[in-house]
């Protein structure tokens, strides 16, 4: 998997922590730096980790499925992405993250809800010849900035961006998921 293709599965996978960082936003009358250190390194770090760790999971058991890889990354992108897009359209307007709390417990809670999806994504890399490093660095870092723009953009703007962003990543997992298996049959 190349460059632009782990750019991309970042992004989408940064949506569900960009759109809670809107609600963060919304919840502060003016960010303040350690805002920014909170949500970033939260969000960045669990969406980091929990790919790494599904590779580990994922890895135990490649051996087993080399022969149906692709089909199993097709399907859990877009799970995953279907996922997303549905909950773009089903939530309302950021009332899970509208709250100013910024305690280690909330945003432990809030940073493994954004991640779940991070965790079965790090399965497929499994199955996959992913550079591994590369792809976690490129979550997390792209999940920090993210993460911190969509707290500014809550901050003044509200939740017109959220439900766009959840269905913009739910289409670029489900786009790559596609793209995998293309590439596998043809």
């Amino acid at each position: 998997m190349g460059l632009v293709e782990l750019v991309l599965i970042a992004i989408g996978l940064s949506m569900d922590a960009f759109a809670v960082s809107i609600g963060k936003g919304l919840s502060v009358a003016s960010i303040r730096p350690k805002h920014v250190l909170s949500v970033g390194t939260w969000f960045g770090g669990f969406q980091a980790l929990m790919p790494l760790l599904g590779y580990l999971l994922g890895a135990s058991f490649a051996s087993f499925v080399g022969n149906i890889d692709h089909w199993i990354a097709f399907v859990l992108l877009g799970i995953i992405g279907i996922n997303m897009i549905k909950e773009s359209r089903s939530r309302g307007c950021c009332e899970d993250a509208s709250s100013p709390d910024f305690s280690v417990r909330t945003m432990f809670m809030m940073a493994v809800a954004t991640s779940i999806d991070a965790l079965v994504v790090g399965v497929s890399f499994a199955f996959m010849d992913v550079n591994n490093t590369l792809a976690v660095a490129l979550i997390g870092i792209i999940t920090f900035i993210m993460s911190a723009i969509g707290l500014k953009i809550g901050n003044i703007f509200g939740c017109r961006f959220k439900s766009k962003a959840e269905f913009a990543g739910g289409l670029i997992l489900v786009l790559l998921g596609v793209k995998i298996l293309l590439e596998h049959l043809l």
